[in-house]
């Protein structure tokens, strides 16, 4: 299993070795982000107001998505936020980024070859990804403030995408197969 934190603040403290390597990594989600961004925004005809129905049975497609073992990163810059990601089973990829203030995010999956991704910018934002079984997909994407998604899924070959821009949002998806 590979996980990789940062943080930024008073309590945080880090060799110049691990920093380098951490700079590696999140130049690297960065770029596998930047890839993301562009599938979504070609996948709904670059139209920034694209109804949800678009999504479809379109897969995710998250940067290394043939995974062997088990991948959790998490990246936070901001103070105050929260995250938790739990893996149990076989070729598992988990993410978590948020910058800002007062964030929580979690990700539990159990079972193979499931993705999870939470980016979160903002202040209070609350995100969660419960996933089980084999071939999920899921991903949440915050901007703003006091906004809450939630993706339950249990099954194979299930996928989800939450979006959320503004204040106040709640959505929350559950799927069983």
């Amino acid at each position: 299993m590979s996980f990789i934190a940062e943080g930024t603040g008073e309590e945080n403290t880090m060799s110049v070795s691990r920093r380098r390597s951490l700079y590696r990594t999140v130049l690297a989600l960065a770029l596998g982000m930047s890839c993301l961004a562009a599938q979504a925004d070609e996948f709904t005809g670059g139209d920034e107001l694209a109804g949800a129905s678009e999504l479809g049975d379109a897969p995710i497609n998250f940067p290394g998505s043939s995974i062997i073992g088990q991948h959790a990163t998490i990246l936070q810059q901001g103070s105050a936020n929260v995250a938790n990601l739990t893996q149990n089973g076989s070729s598992l990829l988990g993410n978590i980024v948020q910058s800002g203030s007062a964030q929580e995010a979690y990700i539990l999956q159990q079972g193979s070859n499931l993705m999870a991704s939470i980016t979160q910018q903002g202040y209070g934002n609350q995100a969660e990804i419960s996933q089980s079984g084999s071939d999920n997909q899921a991903a949440i994407t915050q901007n703003g403030a006091n906004n809450s998604a939630s993706i339950t899924q249990t099954g194979t070959g299930l996928q989800s995408s939450i979006s959320q821009s503004g204040n106040g949002q709640s959505v929350e998806v559950r799927q069983l197969h």
